[in-house]
C-alpha cells in the first residue's frame, strides 16, 4: 500500500487550526502523521469520525481519542464581553481565520458563522473577557465548514504576507521608512494610554497569580 500524501491526510482534518494535537496547525499535524508516524487520534474537533477516516486512509488500527489532547464535543464559538474589552487586538492577531472584527482601542466582536472554536483567542486576552459558548443553533462541524475554514486561513496568510511586504518588513533598507511612518501617526492622549497600560498590567498580574508566580 502506497503511503498517502500529506494533502490527502490534511483533507480529512477539520481545519480549525486549534493546535490541540500538539502541532501548530492541521497541515503540520498531517505532515507528522505521514512523515513521522504520529498517532491518528490527536484531533478533538474531528473526533471519532476523523480518527476512523484516518485509520482507513493510513491502513492503521482505529484508536480512542487521546484524552491529553482534549475531548470531543459540540461546536462552541468565541464570545467577547463588550464591557470589559479594551481593544488591544491580541485576539484578532491570534485568530487563524480572521473571525474577529475590531481596531485598536475599539470594542472587538466575533463573527460566529466564521469562528472555528479553536480557542486560540482566549489565552492572549489580558482582560479574560472572551468565553466559549455553544453555537446557535447547535450543529456539528461539517465538510463545508472545513473547506471554508481552510480558505479563510489561506486568505489570512496571504493578507499578512502582503501587508508585511507593503510595510517593508522583509525588504532590506526599508526599516527607516517604517520608523518615519510611525512618527507621522497622530498623538494619543496620555490619559488614554495610561488607562490601557494600567488595565493590561492588572490583567497580567491576575494571570501571574493564577499561575502561582505571585503570592
Amino acid at each position: 500500500m502506497a503511503t498517502p500524501s500529506v494533502q490527502a491526510v490534511d483533507d480529512l482534518l477539520p481545519q480549525t487550526q486549534c493546535t490541540r494535537c500538539g502541532y501548530p496547525g492541521c497541515l503540520p499535524y498531517a505532515q507528522a502523521i505521514v512523515e513521522e508516524g504520529a498517532p491518528i487520534n490527536r484531533c478533538p474537533p474531528g473526533g471519532e469520525a476523523t480518527i476512523r477516516a484516518l485509520s482507513t486512509l493510513m491502513g492503521v488500527p482505529v484508536l480512542s481519542l487521546d484524552p491529553t489532547c482534549g475531548a470531543e464535543g459540540p461546536l462552541a464559538v468565541a464570545c467577547i464581553d463588550e464591557a470589559r474589552c479594551i481593544g488591544c487586538t491580541l485576539c484578532i492577531q491570534a485568530c487563524p481565520v480572521d473571525a474577529i472584527l475590531g481596531a485598536v482601542r475599539r470594542m472587538h466582536d466575533v463573527l460566529p458563522a466564521l469562528c472555528t472554536g479553536c480557542e486560540l483567542c482566549l489565552a492572549p486576552c489580558p482582560m479574560d473577557c472572551i468565553v466559549m459558548v455553544a453555537a446557535e443553533p447547535p450543529r456539528p462541524w461539517t465538510r463545508e465548514d472545513t473547506l471554508a475554514a481552510r480558505a479563510r486561513m489561506h486568505a489570512r496568510t496571504a493578507r499578512l504576507e502582503r501587508e508585511a511586504r507593503e510595510e517593508g518588513l522583509r525588504v532590506p533598507g526599508q526599516a527607516g521608512r517604517r520608523s518615519e511612518a510611525l512618527d507621522e501617526l497622530p498623538e494619543v492622549e496620555f490619559a488614554d494610554v495610561a488607562r490601557r497600560t494600567s488595565l493590561v498590567e492588572q490583567a497580567m498580574e491576575r494571570a501571574r497569580r493564577k499561575l502561582g508566580l505571585l503570592r
